[in-house]
C-alpha cells in the first residue's frame, strides 16, 4: 500500500462534507475498507479517537492510518457500491473533540506555567479526558490557579491556528515540547498562550471551548493523572449533577448549600443507629443462647446443644455457641445450611470433649474442613439439605479418638 492520502482537515477541521475518489479496497480488521485519495476523516492518533460518519450513506466505524505509506484506511459497516463517494464526518462528535483537544493544550501549558509539570500523556475518552503530569502527588487545591487560568484563556477568546513549518525552523521557536517526528512539523498555536506540536483537530478561537472543568486527580506513584471535560461534556456533567444535588436536597428537605451538614448529621445518625443495632443483635444472641443452653439434651455427663438453622452467618453461630458452653458441661454443636454448610463446636472448660476432634469428624462425614481449638472450632462443607447435616450431627461421636 503506497497511497498517501490528502487528509482535508488539516486544512480546515470545520469541513464536514467532502468528495472523493477510491483508491483501493481491502478488508481490515473483518470488515470492508477502503482508502481514498482524500479524506476529512480524522483518524485515530495522538491520544484522540477518530471522527464517524458516513461515505455514500454507508457507516463509516473507525478510522486508522497506516505509516508509513501514510494511508488513512475506513473502516465500514457494509461495501461501497461506487468508487466515486460523498463523505459526511460526524459534526458532533468532531466538534466535541476539538473542544476536548484544544483544551487539552491549554491545560498542559497552564500546568508546565504554574506547577512546572510536563504532560507525558493524554488520552481523550467518550467521557472522561486525562493527562498524565510527571509529578507526583499534586494536591487538588493547587490545580484550581490552573483551572482559572485555562478558563481566563478561554473566555478571552484568543485565535488558534495551526501550520506546517519546515525542521530548520523548530529550533527558533518556543515549543512546549519537541516533535517526536522528522520532516515538516505540524504546530498549533494559541495566540500568546501555547506553541506546541500537534497533528489533531482543534477549534478557531479558545472561546469555542467554552469551559474547562478539572473533575478529579488520581495518584500513580511518580505521575499525577488529571481528569477534565471541556465545553458540552462539561455543561452535561454539571446538568448531571446539579439534577443530583437538587434531588438530594429536596429529598432531604433542605436547601442544596445545607447538603454537607444534612449528609455529615445523617451519617451521625446511620453510626449511633449500628452501634445501638450490633447491641440488640448481641442481647438477642444472649439471650437466643441462654434458650438454647435451657433446651441442652443430655449425653451422659453432658448437656448437648444441637441445631441447624439456615442462612446464619459463621459469626452467629460462633456467638451462640460460646453463649451455650458459658454454662458448665456443655457441648454446641450448630451449623447453618445454604449454599456452604457452615459449622461450630464448642465445648465448656474442664471437659473431656475436644471441639477441634468433633468438628474434624463432623468436616469427615460431609466432606468439609476447619480447625480451632478444643474449646472452640469451625469449617464449613459442601451444600447439604438441613436433614443430612442434622443426623450427622445428632449420631457423632462427641469423644472420638484423636
Amino acid at each position: 500500500m503506497n497511497t498517501a492520502s490528502e487528509r482535508l482537515y488539516y486544512a480546515d477541521p470545520y469541513l464536514t462534507r467532502f468528495e472523493a475518489r477510491v483508491v483501493e479496497r481491502l478488508t481490515w480488521r473483518d470488515h470492508p475498507a477502503v482508502v481514498l485519495d482524500r479524506t476529512a476523516f480524522y483518524p485515530t492518533s495522538g491520544g484522540q479517537p477518530s471522527d464517524r460518519g458516513a461515505l455514500c450513506d454507508v457507516p463509516v466505524i473507525d478510522v486508522e492510518v497506516l505509516e508509513p505509506d501514510g494511508a488513512v484506511v475506513h473502516l465500514l459497516d457494509a461495501p461501497l457500491p461506487t468508487d466515486r463517494v460523498v463523505g459526511e464526518v460526524d459534526w458532533d462528535r468532531r466538534f466535541d473533540h476539538m473542544q476536548q483537544h484544544t483544551g487539552q493544550h491549554l491545560l498542559s501549558a497552564a500546568c508546565e506555567q504554574l506547577l512546572d509539570a510536563d504532560t507525558v500523556s493524554f488520552h481523550l475518552g467518550a467521557e472522561m479526558c486525562t493527562i498524565d503530569l510527571n509529578v507526583a502527588r499534586i494536591p487538588l487545591e493547587k490545580m484550581e490557579p490552573v483551572e482559572e487560568l485555562v478558563n481566563r484563556v478561554i473566555w478571552e477568546d484568543r485565535p488558534v491556528a495551526a501550520r506546517f513549518v519546515a525542521p530548520e525552523r523548530l529550533a527558533d521557536l518556543p515549543l512546549r515540547r519537541p516533535p517526536s517526528i522528522e520532516g515538516p512539523v505540524r504546530l498549533v498555536e494559541v495566540e500568546g498562550f501555547d506553541l506546541n506540536p500537534c497533528g489533531g483537530t482543534h477549534v478557531a478561537r479558545t472561546g469555542e471551548i467554552g469551559l474547562l472543568k478539572v473533575i478529579r486527580l488520581d495518584y500513580r506513584g511518580a505521575e499525577t493523572r488529571v481528569e477534565f471535560i471541556c465545553g458540552g461534556r462539561a455543561l452535561r456533567d454539571y446538568r448531571r449533577k446539579n439534577r443530583t444535588v437538587l434531588g438530594l436536597a429536596a429529598a432531604l428537605t433542605v436547601g442544596y448549600w445545607e447538603l454537607e451538614g444534612a449528609v455529615a448529621r445523617l451519617q451521625q445518625d446511620l453510626k449511633a443507629a449500628r452501634r445501638e443495632l450490633r447491641a440488640a443483635r448481641e442481647r438477642a444472641l444472649e439471650e437466643e443462647a441462654i434458650r438454647l443452653a435451657q433446651e441442652a439434651v443430655s449425653s451422659g455427663s453432658l448437656r448437648v446443644v444441637c441445631r441447624v438453622w439456615e442462612g446464619r452467618a459463621p459469626a452467629e453461630l460462633r456467638a451462640l455457641a460460646q453463649g451455650v458452653v458459658a454454662h458448665p458441661g456443655a457441648v454446641a454443636l450448630l451449623a447453618s445450611t445454604g449454599e456452604r454448610v457452615q459449622l461450630c463446636v464448642a465445648c465448656s472448660e474442664g471437659m473431656e470433649a475436644d471441639a477441634a476432634a468433633i468438628l474434624h469428624a463432623v468436616c469427615a462425614e460431609l466432606g468439609g474442613k476447619g480447625g480451632g481449638t478444643s474449646r472452640l472450632a469451625q469449617g464449613s462443607a459442601p451444600a447439604a439439605n438441613r436433614s443430612r447435616v442434622e443426623d450427622v450431627l445428632r449420631t457423632i461421636n462427641l469423644r472420638p479418638e484423636t
